[in-house]
């Protein structure tokens, strides 16, 4: 019974690492979506409008300026809370059995809880960001067209992925507690 009990305990050690290596990963990868968003925002060739009212207005740009620096924000915090918790596992492992970590299991639902939720809160502004990136490109929504079936296409898939991390995450925290 003590066998099992260690076997479940280094299982789920690993898991936990695992799941932190992917916040970290997809943190990064959508940071670097950030970045290259920003440098895509210059004031010189910012539309490919050719009707004047349809131009998104100069307060578009510094939205979307705005929600690139918060969604950076939300990521670094995830990314960051992340790595130190992973740290944490890692230096506490059994000298023994390295893939076993004495951790509190509350302190680590709620790291993995918050990184979790930095990473969801940092997607919804990427996606903000991104809408008004296709505003400023594109044209404003209220012209119609490809503008709009872009934005219905991004809020629409990126808001089920956003749900299932969100409930995959939710029932983690729920099995962390049983």
């Amino acid at each position: 019974m003590a066998e099992e009990k260690r076997a479940a305990a280094a299982k789920q050690t690993s898991i936990h690492v695992t799941a932190l290596d992917g916040i970290v990963t997809m943190n990064s990868l959508f940071t670097v979506a950030m970045f290259i968003g920003l440098s895509m925002t210059s004031p010189e060739n910012a539309t490919t409008v050719l009707v004047a009212k349809c131009t998104a207005k100069p307060e578009t740009v510094r939205e979307l300026i705005v929600y690139e620096v918060l969604s950076f924000s939300c990521f670094l915090f995830s990314s960051l809370l992340a790595q130190s918790l992973k740290l944490q596992i890692n230096l506490r492992n059994n000298m023994k059995d390295p893939t076993q970590a004495k951790m509190n299991v509350r302190h680590l639902k709620y790291c993995l809880t918050a990184a979790a939720a930095g990473s969801v809160v940092g997607c919804v502004f990427l996606m903000l960001s991104i809408v008004d990136f296709i505003r400023v490109k594109l044209g404003s929504l209220s012209c119609g067209g490809k503008p709009v079936t872009a934005v219905v296409v991004l809020v629409v898939l990126v808001g089920c992925g956003l749900v299932v991390y969100a409930v995959t995450a939710f029932v983690v925290k729920i099995n962390l507690i049983l």
